[in-house]
């Protein structure tokens, strides 16, 4: 699975420096692959390295340090993965070369640890997801001593105007020994020393959820439990303007096609005030749109005692003063409760956008799944939620191609398209991943009909969204302005809060109205003039 590595080279060592001088800051440079959770762990990886006195740099030709962080979701993310720590690893080996130390981090790591390093010898040093404050020793940097809070100054900084894109084009690639990478001394004791659990959580244990055992290296380490805090340093990637805060980790759920429990460990959410704490040092730091992000939101606070919890922690995050923009991101179907959505209506500034991957409507699939539900219960909570929340836009998401699903399975699930009229959706080819339940289930779909499968409901889609796109014209809404498309300059991008950070269609402004510029990471009220299969376009009122 990871073969390929390029042959080791000598690497270029730093001339030593002149004497008297000051020594020069070590560069580093850092890809960050996969989701916005995994995004979240390289800002706080990036804060960790820079307060410890290293320079983070776009330009993996003058990088120091190589960091690649990786997902491990399904098969086109390893490969990604793999061929992004290849490339990486060429830097390190190339005649003149500055990079010496190249690190991987991430889920692949939780997956394939003792692997990298015995396929991948440029790899210097493993980093897994329970393991972020262990960067620093793998930098080679010495741990920092954290500031009380009393002189400390606020660790949330902006990477310049570095937006995800570049920081995604950095190297990432420095790897601990397997020995040093569950270091016990971390640099930042965030983690409570006993992290709680849910029923649910407890139970899925007993029951062998989380096990690695056959995991190639992964029961070497422990199962990941970190939590990052309000103390914990972050370096943004994502501008000046928006911002994911993660107010949970891992997750319980007993789906068969999912090996993220395995990457990540238990369900763990974070203390409610220092996610408030972190988002009103996000505000002050300029942010005002802030997206709540964890492997189920909804869940949040169960094992912390809390009921409702999320729609505590958005009741009251929407107080804060200066913030716009605040939505939430991955809810369960069987979770989204009567106060939740009374309380996005209640307050204007909680986005009226609800992302529940639904994974299909067969009702025979979801048992398989281990996931339940039908149809008949997922259109009757479509039906509460928009009548609760005014104009509420909801995005979803289904596999196809599932161990076992017939062609009336799959007609069941495009007739639920129709009638569910979802907003966006995202259609995924099911990917048989080792170690997930599902992998060792008989009656596979053959590929060709999976993704004629996928082609099929995509289509159905596209009208489904045409139709519901036209009745956005003439609707008014607040534009948070990205900047120019890169399709061409005649056309800037902007999103509405109908649309999600980098996931839905585009909306594009080609009348600026009074304005001769507009300015990128500000709000605009505008009009929606015309409507696509996908996207729409606006004109600055």
């Amino acid at each position: 699975m990871l073969a390929g590595a390029p042959p080791s080279a000598p690497v270029a060592q730093e001339p030593p420096t002149a004497a008297g001088a000051e020594p020069r800051a070590l560069k580093i440079g850092f890809v960050s692959l996969g989701c916005p959770k995994n995004l979240v762990d390289s800002e706080v990886m990036m804060g960790m390295l820079q307060q410890a006195g290293a320079e983070l740099t776009t330009d993996t030709e003058q990088a120091d340090v190589l960091v690649v962080n990786t997902c491990s979701f399904i098969d086109s993310a390893k490969q990604e993965s793999v061929d992004t720590i290849l490339e990486m690893a060429g830097h390190k080996v190339a005649a003149g070369g500055r990079a010496q130390k190249l690190i991987v981090a991430g889920c692949l790591v939780e997956r394939y640890r003792d692997e990298i390093r015995k396929n991948i010898p440029e790899v210097d040093a493993v980093v897994g997801t329970g393991e972020l404050e262990g960067i620093l020793l793998a930098a080679g940097l010495r741990k920092p001593v954290m500031q009380t809070a009393a002189v400390a100054s606020s660790p949330f900084q902006i990477l310049g105007s570095t937006s995800a894109a570049a920081v995604a084009s950095l190297p990432t690639a420095v790897v601990i020994p397997a020995a040093e990478s569950t270091v016990s001394s971390p640099a930042y004791e965030n983690a409570p020393a006993v992290v709680a659990s849910r029923p649910e959580g407890d139970l899925r244990e007993q029951q062998g959820r989380f096990d690695r055992g056959a995991w190639d290296g992964a029961e070497t380490s422990a199962l990941p439990t970190y939590l990052y805090t309000d103390e914990t340093p972050r370096l943004l990637a994502t501008g000046r303007t928006s911002a994911y805060i993660k107010i949970a980790e891992g997750c319980d759920h007993p789906c068969t096609f999912c090996v993220i429990p395995n990457l990540r460990g238990k369900f763990r959410s974070r203390r409610l005030e220092s996610i408030v704490v972190e988002a009103e040092r996000l505000i002050a730091s300029g942010v005002r749109e802030l997206t709540l992000i964890g492997q189920d939101t909804t869940c949040y606070g169960e094992d912390l005692g809390l009921r409702d919890g999320l729609a505590m922690l958005l009741d009251r995050l929407a107080g804060l003063e200066g913030l716009v923009w605040l939505r939430f991101l991955y809810t369960y179907p069987n979770r989204i409760t009567t106060r939740l959505l009374e309380t996005m209506a209640k307050h204007a500034k909680i986005c009226p956008y609800l992302d529940v991957p639904l994974q299909h409507a067969s009702p025979a699939v979801l048992k398989n799944m281990r996931r339940g539900g039908g149809a008949e219960i997922f259109l009757r909570t479509l039906e509460k939620a928009r009548s609760i929340v005014p104009d509420l836009a909801v995005r979803t998401g289904f596999i196809v191609g599932f161990p076992g699903e017939t062609d009336e399975d799959f007609q069941v699930l495009k007739q639920f398209v129709r009638e569910a009229r979802f907003d966006w959706m995202g259609v995924f080819s099911y990917s048989d991943e080792e170690g997930a339940k599902a992998f060792d289930f008989g009656e596979k779909v053959p590929r060709r009909t999976i993704e004629a499968r996928r082609r099929s409901l995509m289509k159905l889609q596209q009208g489904v969204s045409k139709a519901g796109k036209q009745g956005w014209v003439g609707r008014q809404v607040e534009v948070l302005v990205e900047g120019e498309s890169e399709e061409t300059p005649l056309l800037w991008e902007g999103r509405s809060a109908f649309h999600a950070p980098e996931i839905d269609g585009k909306l594009y402004l080609n009348d600026f109205g009074d304005h001769s510029m507009l300015v990128p990471g500000t709000f605009y009220t505008c009009e929606i003039t015309e409507a696509h299969d996908y996207d729409v376009v606006a004109r600055v009122l």
